[in-house]
């Protein structure tokens, strides 16, 4: 999965995760999934 802040690739497991209507995201960072919380509609497509 990529991280949709970043770009990096990221284990599906991985820890860092956010849900947004109804999506599960992962992230490489703790940084990216703030800047995610923050302002998910900025990284999400449709």
């Amino acid at each position: 999965m990529k991280d949709p802040v970043c770009g990096m690739e990221v284990d599906e497991k991985a820890k860092l995760r956010s849900s947004y209507n109804g999506k599960t995201y992962v992230f490489c960072s703790a940084s990216c999934k703030q800047s995610f919380d923050k302002r998910p509609e900025s990284y999400v497509k449709g």
